[in-house]
């Protein structure tokens, strides 16, 4: 018996390295459990409580699907109930997430986001956050500097790359597309605060999603024929996109 090494993958990058600021990558999502209850059954036990605050949030990995960051990860949190208020009492912090996960899916399902059709608006509709579990979007990716010179800097998403933007197609299809490197902020001292998106805070579960029904789990990886530039997940098959999602 022998091994043939010769189509082994390349080497992953060394652990703590970074993927260059302004990169564009397609990035898969899956939910980390906190084990404190959302605002639906399908969501029970799935946020994380904050150390810091009453804030609870949607803990997320991020896989780079395919090119040459294949397999990379980064990790944000999405705050969902708690936290501050701004001046007419609303959540700050769920507005910034529930603009973040509408562009998800978007991006994922090829929707315009200027489309406001009750087709489109349908989709929009999320039963619960355990929803977003697996959804395949385009992205932008930045280097944040951290906070505190003790820790390392860390990738994040810049921002999610919609349908009308000239990138999603390509990142979608899995090509090569140049970066855009993002301003970041600069380092902070071990005294100041860290970037105020960070910081997202809500004060209550999202409404949206405790009226609705409770469908089966689906798989976010495979693009309806909206989106048939994108081309199928990585995992084996190509499941179509369940009922609730095509209106």
């Amino acid at each position: 018996m022998s091994y043939d090494l010769n189509d082994a993958q390349p080497q992953m990058a060394p652990i703590g390295e970074l993927i260059p600021d302004g990169t564009f990558a397609k990035l898969r999502l899956t939910i980390r459990p906190g084990g404190v209850n959302g605002a639906t059954p399908m969501d029970a036990g799935l946020l994380k409580a904050s150390q810091y605050s009453d804030a609870k949030m949607l803990d997320c990995e991020f896989t780079v699907v395919d090119g040459p960051y294949a397999r990379r990860k980064l990790w944000q949190n999405f705050t969902v109930a708690g936290g501050k208020l701004d001046e007419k009492g609303q959540s700050i912090g769920w507005k910034i997430s529930k603009s973040t996960f509408r562009a998800m899916v978007d991006s994922a399902l090829g929707l315009d986001p200027k489309d406001e059709s009750p087709a489109a608006k349908a989709k929009r509709v999320l039963p619960g956050l355990k929803h977003l579990d697996g959804i395949t979007f385009a992205a932008r990716l930045m280097v944040e500097p951290a906070s505190n010179p003790q820790y390392r800097d860390q990738n994040r998403i810049a921002n999610v790359v919609l349908p009308d933007e000239p990138q999603h197609g390509p990142v979608m299809r899995g090509e090569s597309v140049p970066p855009e490197p993002v301003n970041a902020p600069a380092r902070k001292t071990a005294s100041g605060t860290p970037p105020g998106w960070q910081a997202q805070t809500l004060t209550s579960a999202p409404a949206w999603g405790a009226a609705q029904p409770s469908p089966a789990a689906q798989n976010w990886g495979t693009q309806p024929a909206a989106a048939a530039q994108a081309p199928a997940p990585t995992e084996a098959g190509a499941p179509t996109m369940p009922d609730w999602l095509n209106g």
